[in-house]
C-alpha cells in the first residue's frame, strides 16, 4: 500500500549563534539518552509511577531528548567545518495522547528537530517537519486533532530557542 500526503517543513532562521541555539535547545529539553529511558520504563511499577518518572525528565518545554546526532562532528573528520545537530525529542506522555488512536503514529513520534548553520550565509536555522502533517497520511481525524497539540509544542520550542518565527 502507498499513501501520498503533503508534509510541512518549517524553518526558523535565527540571529543567534549556533552555540547559543544549541545551548538553548538542550536547556529546554530534558534527557533520557543512552539507557535511561529503557531503565525507567522497566522499573515503572504502574501507569502512575511511569507518569511520575517521565515528568522527572521533562525539560521546561515538556520535551525530553532521546538521541542526539552531531553531524558537524563526523563531518569535521571528513574535512568540513559544518555545524549541524539533529535531535530526536518527545515525551511518551504526549505521544500517548495521539498513539492511542492509531499505532502508526509511532513512525513519527518522537519527532526530530535540527539545528544547523547555513554555510553560505552563516545563518543558524532550526528545522523540523510538523508532526500533524506527517501523520496526515493516516487519514484519522482524531490523530490529526491530537497531533496539532504536539505541533504547537514543537513550534513554541523552535521559537524559544531560535528567537524567530518560521
Amino acid at each position: 500500500m502507498y499513501t501520498d500526503f503533503t508534509g510541512r517543513y518549517q524553518v526558523h532562521e535565527s540571529s543567534r549563534s549556533f552555540a547559543d541555539v544549541v545551548a538553548a535547545l538542550e536547556a529546554a529539553v530534558g534527557s533520557v539518552e543512552n539507557d535511561t529511558f529503557a531503565q525507567e520504563v522497566s522499573e515503572a511499577r504502574d501507569p502512575a509511577d511511569f507518569e511520575e518518572r517521565m515528568h522527572r525528565y521533562e525539560g521546561t518545554s515538556g520535551f525530553m531528548r532521546f538521541h542526539t546526532i552531531d553531524h558537524g562532528a563526523w563531518l569535521q573528520d571528513l574535512g568540513s567545518s559544518a555545524k549541524a545537530r539533529m535531535y530526536t525529542i518527545g515525551n511518551p506522555l504526549i505521544a500517548r495522547t495521539i498513539i492511542k488512536y492509531d499505532l502508526g503514529v509511532g513512525l513519527n513520534v518522537p519527532v526530530r528537530i535540527a539545528v544547523y548553520e547555513e554555510r553560505s550565509s552563516g545563518k543558524v536555522r532550526v528545522a523540523y517537519y510538523l508532526p500533524s502533517s506527517l501523520m496526515s497520511a493516516l487519514h484519522d481525524k482524531d490523530v490529526s486533532e491530537a497531533a496539532q497539540a504536539l505541533d504547537a509544542k514543537l513550534v513554541a520550542l523552535a521559537e524559544l530557542v531560535s528567537g524567530a518565527k518560521a
